[in-house]
């Protein structure tokens, strides 16, 4: 694992949505701001993840847009009531990258690099090897692992593999577990 303390502004921090910054609905969908819950700690996490990192990028797949439970309006509105706060709490998010593809094929949704890709086109700094993606699924895992990233599983709702595992590079329990090892 890489030691946390050395990540300076030349590091890119990826981040998925729903089961690691806000409460997620397994097997459902958050599809309006009322819905919307921030996990423990994750305020303050952010904004220490701010001062740190460089860049930061939430990457998303929402089905929910294409599956009709909600309108890619209803997304915007959710991202930015959440955007808020995180400013409001001294974070930042540089940018949100989200996919509402239905096809797994999409490759724009992950595992699927397509997200990545973007950001990289976007910001022509970001470096993967100076790169951390945290997410809650193998599919996070797997995105970042095909970019050349560092992959921390976060265990909120789902069972962690097993370490060590290819795609993984560690466990933490919440992204305040990742931000109090930063801080040491």
């Amino acid at each position: 694992m890489i030691d946390l303390t050395t990540i300076d502004k030349s590091w890119t921090l990826f981040l998925d949505r729903d089961g690691v910054i806000n409460d997620e609905k397994v097997g459902s969908y958050i599809t309006r701001w009322e819905d919307f819950r921030f996990y423990d700690g994750v305020l303050e996490a952010l904004s220490i993840f701010s001062k740190k990192f460089g860049r930061i990028f939430i990457v998303t797949n929402q089905r929910g847009v294409s599956k009709r439970l909600m309108t890619e309006q209803d997304l915007k509105d959710i991202h930015l009531n959440m955007l808020g706060i995180i400013g409001l709490n001294g974070g930042r998010i540089d940018k949100i990258y989200y996919c509402i593809d239905m096809e797994a094929e999409s490759s724009y949704r992950k595992p699927n690099t397509g997200m990545g890709l973007q950001a990289k086109k976007d910001f022509p700094e970001i470096e993967f090897n100076r790169s951390l993606m945290i997410g809650n699924t193998m599919n996070d895992m797997i995105f970042g692992k095909k970019l050349g990233m560092y992959t921390f599983f976060i265990s909120s709702n789902r069972p962690a593999p097993v370490l060590p595992d290819a795609t993984t590079d560690a466990v933490f329990p919440s992204l305040k577990g990742v931000s109090d090892l930063i801080m040491q």
